[in-house]
């Protein structure tokens, strides 16, 4: 009889087992429903879990990390850098070719100005979405060959039509460097790394107002008896960007899966360094779902009219500062020399605000800090006019650069603030194309009636950028928001289910590589 009741209470804790065990799959299979993952089909997967499992695996230590850190960094930045070095420079060559004998001038020079902008604008979607179905850093350096070969095709024009549409294609073949760069750093670098790495490339755009300005001052001196020397100035960056375009196309890995300058172990090893982040890497499916969540996040909105608000005053001075300086009562030699320390300028805001982003954790208080001596700046420009004191007026000019580090800041804010591989290029291009739509303007804000003081324009940068930091501070307070809403989900859920830490840490590793956007995945957490 006590044989036949021990019987009868080990089949009754068995069963009590096999409905427990029953229970926390139903668990599991109702999560994973709220956060509309598909363990089936792996098409909606992220391209890591080609190498890597669900959970992890493979254990590394952080000296491991950090040597293979030191080596991503000695791979990837100088590459990227080049590249912003060479578009920036590119770009920005109709400004040096504005005074050195560059035969379109008045309103038809605003309107090939704007060229380069409509460009970028009508070709930034696609050209986005076309990468994310291509080896993205493959397809890069495939539009900086090209677009080499049409910036040298500017020393052969010499008509208005002509000089428009190399811009308007100039633009269509620069419009995805953004975009892919900012992609590649959110794969291959955590988040409190990735506003550093970007505002190490990004510091290319005031390294380039250096370099430029002392090629173009050696240029100046031609005689001009063979080649005009604007002609001579796009000859030479066209060149450069076509050697830069096969070197990307060489070095530069696609993603972390497929560098294959990156052992096998160092693949695996650069995924899980960047597991606990939730951001993912790639994924080649173009997710309808994502693309909508895109559109519908009122942060989105918000990023759209940050840059806006600070492209605004780029389009117009990466095009007339050498006018502005000159203005002043500088001959065209000196002017070219004159602007290089507002490169400096640039350059350091820029580099201190990446690693002040990185080390407070903040994207928002860099913009803020880099918005305020612009704001000073424009004002004295507007306060000293026809003042005829040379000096205050060059020093404000340079103080007017910090604003420039503002853009780096975003580029790291998308990169740390969005998930779900779609829904990152889906905000990259919306961000880029308020970039294009903000510099257009900004062409237009310096008319030739307003010169050579150009208040009106001053004015405008002013007011632009001191309602940028009230939007700065609103991004920053609903990130916070969510954050603490996300915690407090999270929370419920782990006493709901009885999760310990060795269970939340499970579950944050099988979360990390589904593609899940940051609205989708509930350990993903947002960098103000």
């Amino acid at each position: 009889m006590a044989a036949l009741q021990h019987r009868a209470s080990l089949g009754k804790r068995r069963s009590e087992s096999v409905e427990k065990r029953r229970s926390r799959d139903e668990e599991k299979e109702a999560f994973d429903t709220t956060v509309t993952v598909s363990t089936t089909d792996t098409a909606d997967e992220d391209e890591a879990l080609r190498l890597v499992g669900k959970e992890r695996a493979a254990q590394f230590s952080e000296e491991y990390y950090r040597k293979l850190r030191n080596k991503l960094d000695l791979l990837i930045i100088p590459l990227c850098a080049a590249v912003y070095f060479t578009q920036f420079l590119d770009k920005t060559s109709l400004n040096y070719a504005s005074i050195m004998g560059f035969p379109i001038t008045g309103q038809q020079y605003n309107l090939v100005s704007l060229a380069f902008y409509l460009g970028f604008l009508f070709w930034e979607f696609p050209t986005v979405y076309i990468s994310q179905k291509l080896r993205v850093a493959k397809y890069l350096g495939a539009n900086i060959i090209v677009w080499g070969i049409v910036l040298m095709c500017h020393a052969a024009a010499s008509s208005f039509g002509a000089f428009f549409a190399l811009r308007f294609l100039l633009g269509m073949c620069e419009s995805c460097v953004a975009p892919i760069l900012i992609l590649i750093i959110s794969m291959f670098y955590r988040k409190n790394e990735q506003a550093t790495r970007v505002s190490w490339f990004y510091v290319m755009n005031g390294l380039t107002q250096i370099f430029g300005g002392f090629i173009a001052y050696g240029v100046s001196f031609d005689d001009g008896r063979l080649l005009a020397p604007y002609k001579i100035i796009y000859l030479l960056l066209g060149g450069l960007a076509i050697v830069v375009g096969v070197c990307v196309v060489l070095w530069l890995p696609d993603s972390p899966v497929h560098a294959r300058l990156l052992t096998k172990e160092e693949r695996i090893a650069a995924l899980e360094r960047v597991r606990d982040d939730q951001s993912g890497t790639e994924n080649k499916k173009l997710k309808k779902e994502q693309v909508i969540e895109a559109l519908t996040d009122i942060r989105t909105w918000l990023i759209a009219l940050t840059t806006m608000l600070t492209s605004i005053p780029n389009g117009a001075l990466s095009n007339f500062s050498n006018i502005i300086i000159k203005s002043f009562g500088y001959t065209t030699k000196q002017t070219l020399i004159l602007a290089t320390p507002g490169g400096a300028v640039a350059s350091v805001t820029t580099l201190l605000c990446g690693w002040y982003s990185d080390k407070k954790n903040e994207r928002m208080i860099p913009i803020v800090l880099c918005l305020i001596p612009t704001i000073i700046g424009s004002a004295l420009l507007i306060g000293l006019n026809n003042s005829g004191n040379k000096g205050a007026l060059l020093f404000s000019s340079y103080l007017i650069g910090t604003f420039g580090s503002a853009l780096s800041a975003v580029y790291a804010y998308n990169a740390s603030n969005t998930s779900g591989h779609t829904k990152k290029n889906t905000i990259n291009a919306i961000t880029l194309t308020t970039f294009s739509i903000g510099n257009i303007i900004g062409t237009e804000i310096f008319q030739p009636k307003d010169a050579p003081g150009y208040i009106p324009g001053k004015i405008a940068i002013m007011v632009l950028l001191t309602v940028q930091l009230f939007v700065s501070f609103l991004l920053r307070w609903i990130n916070l928001r969510l954050n603490a809403k996300k915690r407090a989900l999270l929370e419920e859920e782990r006493v709901r289910r009885g999760w310990t830490d060795a269970d939340m840490q499970k579950e944050r590793e099988r979360h990390a590589f589904l593609d899940l956007t940051d609205k989708q995945n509930i350990f993903f957490v947002y960098t103000a």
